[in-house]
């Protein structure tokens, strides 16, 4: 164990003597290891970042939550045209459906509008997403609040005209100011603020911080619905549930209250929140598979450059390696010596490149309204590439050196 030691002291002293003696060699030997370990951490960091974050936003949905609409949240046989020509579920399917599906705890009545300009006094905020909703949507996602409530069933069945904001439009319109009570104008109808939603930051599928809540029967009088829309439905069946079969009672019970034949398709998709979850970590996955490619490319270069640079060192220190082994050293501690020192250098590399993507999410984490996070275990992955890479571009210099005839090697270094 202590030559071993002793063997790992004396490659650290020559890869350091390597570095000092030959600057430019080694710094552009390392160059290839210290970008392919920043390539791939900084794309697993920043993918690691983007699951963390989607994850966090998800995290008050139920994955079972269902959205039953005209359309797909992913990949679908149906072909696009025959897509577009499918109803809008309407407000009448969703009474229905509420009093007649008993395995879903709650359902909701979604409609999606473009965005909207609102109005306080003499202060316009534009592009203002509106949420038109029933009551039963917060017991779904879940909202949380700085001030305030929701819009209880009585104003939400009667079109009341009531609001919740986000905690961004609230600021922009009302600054200061507490915003309950207080009416905002859209729509040539005066809105009362009845809610503030706690501030959560720009998110994948919208900002809540910059959206106003209304009761979607407001809208139905209001504008009626018509193809410009996107009515949604949306079910959060009870825990335990099996959703095979709910999904096929669902089916059923839409199909039937349409008065569909038994031959005709469905015109409808069910799309549970899980196979959308899915089709997120599957791209996770392909940009992660991505990366890990980008990188390999550099990592070769760099592989081949400290492969160069260890034969380099072999040629220069063959007077060396015959003294040692006319002086009894075995060919395990010549090699040993070598590949420790290609472990060295490249570890320097992958250490640097670290380095690089932690200063890089740091900067980008004060600059951007999104936290970058390096991991425990991306710095070990980077580690422990880069060691793997030393081992692979370290072993032929290594064994060559080892091989070598004492004598021969004395009298060519003479």
């Amino acid at each position: 164990m202590l030559l071993y030691l002793r063997l790992l002291n004396e490659s650290f002293g020559f890869a350091m003597n390597a570095l000092r003696n030959n600057k430019l060699r080694t710094f552009l030997s390392l160059l290839g290891v210290t970008i392919g370990i920043f390539s791939i951490i900084a794309v697993l960091a920043a993918v690691d970042s983007l699951d963390q974050k989607i994850k966090k936003e998800l995290s008050s949905l139920d994955k079972n939550t269902i959205y039953l609409f005209n359309d797909t949240f992913g990949p679908s046989s149906v072909p696009a045209w025959k897509r577009e020509q499918f109803p809008n579920v309407n407000y009448a399917e969703f009474e229905y459906l509420q009093d007649n599906l008993p395995d879903a705890a709650q359902l909701s009545y979604q409609i999606f509008l473009k965005w909207e300009n609102v109005k306080y006094e003499d202060k316009t905020m534009s592009n203002v997403n509106v949420v038109p909703v029933t009551h039963t949507f917060i017991d779904i996602q879940g909202f949380e609040f700085t001030e305030g409530r929701f819009f209880n069933a009585s104003e939400s069945n009667s079109g009341a005209t009531v609001a919740v904001i986000g905690a961004e439009l609230a600021e922009g319109l009302f600054g200061t100011l507490n915003p309950l009570g207080k009416q905002v104008r859209m729509y040539g109808q005066r809105f009362t603020i009845v809610g503030v939603l706690e501030k959560k930051g720009d998110g994948m599928f919208g900002n809540d911080d910059t959206s106003i809540i209304i009761p979607v029967n407001f809208i139905r009088r209001a504008l009626g619905e018509n193809k410009s829309m996107t009515p949604v439905i949306v079910i959060k069946p009870v825990k335990g549930v099996d959703m095979e079969a709910f999904k096929a009672e669902l089916t059923q019970k839409l199909r039937n209250y349409r008065g569909m034949k038994v031959d005709e398709d469905n015109n409808f998709f069910i799309n549970v929140f899980s196979g959308f979850t899915d089709l997120i970590d599957g791209i996770i996955s392909s940009m992660n598979i991505g990366g890990w490619i980008i990188a390999a490319f550099s990592l070769l270069v760099g592989g081949f450059g400290v492969a160069n640079i260890m034969f380099v060192s072999v040629k220069e220190r063959t007077n060396l390696i015959g003294i040692q082994k006319s002086l009894g050293a075995k060919n395990r501690f010549i090699l040993f010596q070598f590949l420790f020192e290609a472990v060295i250098l490249c570890l320097f590399g992958g250490l640097i490149g670290i380095g690089l993507v932690w200063m890089l999410t740091i900067l980008l984490t004060s600059a951007l309204d999104f936290e970058f996070i390096l991991s425990l275990g991306n710095v070990l992955k980077g580690t422990g590439l880069a060691v793997l890479i030393g081992v692979i571009s370290g072993i032929l210099p290594a064994i060559s050196a080892a091989r070598l005839d004492p004598v021969e090697a004395i009298r060519s270094g003479m």
